[in-house]
């Protein structure tokens, strides 16, 4: 089942959060992608004076074949709005992120801006989190830390590329998927990941979004 069509007209509904001279975090995966793309048509057409800051190398090369300037977080003490998707979102509006091994720079987006909106399809909403728990770790902390985990009551796989080499995200760090089962209470689960020597980030995000846009079939989306 297809969601193109909802995610194209949700990504054009959403640049009504742009204004210009904005500072813009742009987001991984299939929503962001599209978001940026129609990003880069809308600030040429209304001549916007805007700047973008990616979370990955991906979102980067299609922002910049876009002609959007590109800066980075550090240049910064805070960004107007960020545009980002989700691998899941519960019923108390907190995500999980880090599918795409994004995780860390997308919680230093968030942890800036003013505004968050979130793109989805409707496949990605859940009562409470089912998914694993992407857990990007230092290297060098990779047995201490699936020891705690385990401890915690998580079943840890390293992520691996498809030969079987472990992937690395862009900062040089490991990702640990950790299958904690039905997550009835992620900000503690979270908080308890996070104070782990070794851990930088956890994938799920306790700052929530402001906006959430839900893709449905038929190209519709539904605003939360």
């Amino acid at each position: 089942m297809s969601y193109d069509s909802a995610i194209l007209a949700l990504s054009n509904d959403a640049l009504k959060y742009v204004k210009d001279n904005y500072v813009i975090g742009l987001g991984s995966g299939r929503a962001a992608t599209a978001l940026v793309k129609s990003l880069a048509i809308f600030a040429k057409k209304k001549n916007y004076n805007i700047k973008g800051i990616p979370t990955s190398l991906q979102i980067k090369l299609i922002a910049e074949e876009g002609g959007i300037p590109i800066i980075e977080s550090d240049q910064v003490d805070h960004i107007d709005v960020v545009f980002d998707g989700a691998d899941q979102i519960d019923s108390q509006k907190y995500v999980i992120k880090g599918g795409g091994g994004a995780l860390l720079r997308e919680n230093i987006l968030f942890s800036l801006a003013k505004k968050i909106i979130v793109m989805a399809d409707k496949t990605k909403f859940v009562k409470n989190f089912t998914r694993s728990v992407p857990v990007e770790i230092h290297p060098l902390a990779r047995n201490s830390v699936t020891k705690t985990i385990d401890k915690l009551g998580g079943k840890v796989n390293l992520r691996s590329l498809d030969r079987g080499y472990p992937f690395f995200t862009e900062n040089g760090n490991i990702i640990l998927d950790c299958d904690f089962g039905v997550i009835k209470n992620p900000k503690t689960l979270s908080q308890k990941i996070k104070q782990i020597p070794g851990v930088m980030e956890s994938g799920i995000f306790l700052k929530k979004p402001d906006i959430i846009y839900k893709a449905k079939t038929g190209g519709k989306f539904e605003i939360i």
